[in-house]
């Protein structure tokens, strides 16, 4: 793959697997994170070595509007643009929704939303002049389902898969797919706020009785990368049929 990719949130988890799946495709990567800069340049130097990419790294808050467009105009200096974008980045929130303060809602909101948004807004122009490319959106099933304790993250997640569908319309006549990745329980830090009882609790409920790794969420986004065109503005759960 001759692809330029921007895979955001890529320090751990579900986005250092993209990275890494990506990498091993030949893509040219761009990758961030705004608190483990430790860890995602010993990413990059790693994949720099077992794959001999080129790798652009930006730290930096997704979640901020004036970071997002300086680090779009380092990948158009270096890269032109980018033909692969992989919406990873995101935080979570776990209470009751009258214990959440405003600035906790927006901060959740920018992170997990309006940076979709701003990624997106800033892909497209290079996108739709080469009348190709492939917006990847990592979602959540609470964003259809809804969670207890945990209804401002369903509701960014609700507005990503909304955008997700209302996005690849507009730009379906611009060659270019928008797909989602809806994940369930995934093995990540980001579930690492659960006791060992309650995450037992959670892998019951879920008939393949386990949960995902990150590297199938990968794996799934490779393949929405190479899908056929006409796959477009679906949001597809990886849950192990979870809900």
């Amino acid at each position: 793959m001759n692809k330029t990719v921007l895979i955001t949130g890529a320090s751990r988890g579900i986005g250092r697997s993209v990275a890494t799946v990506f990498a091993r495709e030949g893509c040219r990567l761009i990758i961030t994170c705004f608190h483990s800069e430790a860890a995602l340049l010993a990413l990059k130097h790693s994949l720099e070595e077992s794959f001999h990419t080129d790798i652009l790294v930006s730290i930096g808050d997704i979640a901020d509007y004036t970071y997002v467009t300086g680090l779009f105009s380092m990948i158009t200096a270096r890269f032109g643009g980018v033909d692969i974008l992989v919406n990873n980045a995101g935080i979570s929130h776990i209470g009751l929704l009258q214990d959440m303060s405003i600035v906790e809602w927006n901060r959740l909101v920018n992170t997990n939303l309006t940076s979709v948004f701003s990624t997106c807004r800033l892909a497209l122009p290079h996108m739709i002049h080469q009348k190709s490319g492939k917006i990847i959106n990592i979602s959540s099933v609470w964003g259809s389902a809804g969670a207890s304790c945990e209804a401002a993250y369903s509701a960014c997640k609700g507005g990503v898969n909304a955008l997700t569908k209302a996005l690849a319309k507009e730009v379906a006549p611009s060659g270019i797919q928008v797909n989602a990745i809806a994940c369930g329980l995934i093995d990540t830090q980001m579930n690492a706020c659960f006791s060992a009882e309650e995450r037992q609790a959670l892998i019951d409920e879920i008939p393949a009785g386990r949960p995902g790794a990150p590297e199938e969420v990968a794996t799934l986004a490779l393949q929405l990368a190479t899908a056929p065109s006409y796959l477009t503005g679906q949001i597809i759960a990886l849950d192990g049929g979870w809900i």
